[in-house]
């Protein structure tokens, strides 16, 4: 797809706006990646000092960006041991924090989202937020898409709950089996569950699996948004357009 002449979002193209969470509406990407690294850098100095292994502690800049962003965690906990060579048991997603299996691990990891959440609240970006109320003001359906499950906490301490009509998080992924990002099932749901087509829905993420997933949906027009100065990146994986700040898309 060419990119558009204008940035403005066009009402006779497009009927709905799906938008990722973390990275997109709210300043929460870097507390996921914080609470990723503190969580496997705890497994895998613990498992270093059972093994004799050497220890090689997560990596924010490539670990996170790689294996494990935009993704439903318990497949980003997979993924990533899976790219240090460690397979543990799947177990099941009622697991303790304290059981070591890829969901026990996964449960941690959301304990200190959480907890972080309470403790330090959620920032919205400015510019989102804007872009909201003129999507609004311009009649458009908005949705949420996220694997997070702390989609609900994260919108209501952000003040963002009240402005989406649908809401597909990680509870939702987990109830229905859905397959996460890079699969364009949430994102085919929430369109399903909005009344749109993909070909005129618009799909914005920050996140490599989440460009992906508009692209492999055939969504009508696929945004990134660029704020790790990932542009060459997101269009490579499927963006079709890419903005730095959603106030790019405003009047």
């Amino acid at each position: 797809m060419p990119q558009p002449k204008s940035k403005r979002i066009s009402r006779d193209q497009y009927d709905a706006v799906l938008f990722d969470l973390d990275g997109v509406l709210t300043d929460t990407a870097k507390l996921h990646a914080t609470c990723w690294k503190q969580m496997f850098d705890e497994y895998l100095l613990e498992r270093a000092r059972q093994t004799g292994a050497a220890f090689r502690p997560f990596d924010i800049d490539t670990d996170y960006r790689l294996h494990v962003d935009g993704k439903p965690r318990f497949d980003g906990v997979r993924d990533f041991l899976r790219s240090r060579g460690i397979e543990l048991p799947e177990g099941d997603p009622e697991d303790s924090a304290k059981v070591e299996t890829v969901c026990g691990l996964g449960n941690r990891k959301d304990d200190l989202v959480d907890r972080a959440i309470v403790e330090d609240g959620v920032e919205s970006y400015d510019g989102s937020v804007q872009f909201i109320h003129q999507l609004r003001h311009d009649g458009f359906k908005i949705a949420v898409v996220t694997s997070s499950q702390n989609c609900a906490s994260v919108l209501r301490v952000a003040g963002l709950d009240e402005f989406f009509e649908v809401r597909v998080d990680g509870n939702v992924i987990q109830a229905q089996r859905l397959s996460g990002k890079p699969a364009p099932d949430t994102f085919l749901l929430a369109a399903r569950l909005l009344g749109v087509l993909p070909i005129r829905t618009i799909v914005i993420e920050d996140a490599i699996s989440g460009v992906q997933a508009g692209s492999n949906g055939n969504f009508g027009l696929v945004i990134g948004v660029a704020r790790k100065g990932n542009a060459d990146e997101l269009k490579h994986h499927g963006a079709h357009l890419v903005v730095h700040d959603l106030a790019e898309l405003t009047d």
